[in-house]
């Protein structure tokens, strides 16, 4: 299927994803609707909302590059945890970190921390946690507590109307089930400036090719 976003210029594919996401809620809708389902949203003026934001998070991006200075400029590793739908967000993070920065880092299901990833912690390791779902909000805060209290340096990236003090950013609201279209965005954009600090060149990764180029 073609996405119609443009051409992907970098090598690290940032809006292919974002499309994809947005053009799987769309066919859900349709395959619901035929099946006389009712999903209780009402899908394009939601998105519409979810343009804005991410307009809103690309404008922050000075508020990206701080915090990418402050966690991730020197670091050997990263962690990034989430619950539900914010954990596979983390997933995709850690890649587009680790695609053009260089650093080590992996996502983690925040529900199986305790399960042996929580050994990983070290002193000052950064973690970036995701929370913007309301149903495990206290959950993945709580799992926050945990890699803090084993010396973790945290940055919680949340959703507007479920910040708490010293959450490093907070996203406009937007509908839950559209949430990653949003706050991946910010992690794209955290990993483009974490490169740049580290001297990488963000265009062309060493050792990756574009998909379209090879099998």
């Amino acid at each position: 299927m073609i996405l119609h976003a443009g051409p992907e210029i970098a090598v690290a594919s940032t809006k292919a994803y974002t499309a994809q996401i947005a053009v799987l809620a769309i066919l859900s809708q349709v395959v619901a609707k035929d099946a006389g389902i009712d999903t209780g949203i009402d899908l394009l003026p939601e998105l519409a909302k979810v343009t804005a934001a991410i307009t809103t998070v690309v404008d922050d991006a000075p508020r990206m590059e701080e915090i990418a200075r402050e966690f991730l400029a020197t670091t050997r590793n990263a962690f990034f945890i989430g619950r539900t739908m914010d954990y596979y967000v983390g997933v995709e993070g850690s890649l587009k970190l680790k695609e053009i920065s260089y650093i080590q880092a992996e996502g983690f299901a925040g529900g199986e921390l305790k399960h042996g990833t929580i050994a990983l912690i070290e002193d000052g390791t950064p973690v970036i946690a995701l929370a913007t779902q309301e149903a495990v909000n206290l959950s993945i805060r709580g799992n926050v507590k945990e890699v803090v209290a084993r010396g973790a340096h945290p940055c919680i990236i949340t959703m507007s109307g479920l910040e708490q003090e010293g959450d490093s950013y907070v996203l406009p609201t937007v509908h839950e089930m559209l949430a990653p279209l949003v706050s991946v965005v910010t992690t794209q954009l955290i990993a483009y400036y974490a490169a740049l600090h580290r001297d990488c060149d963000v265009d062309k990764p060493r050792n990756l090719a574009k998909s379209v180029t090879v099998e």
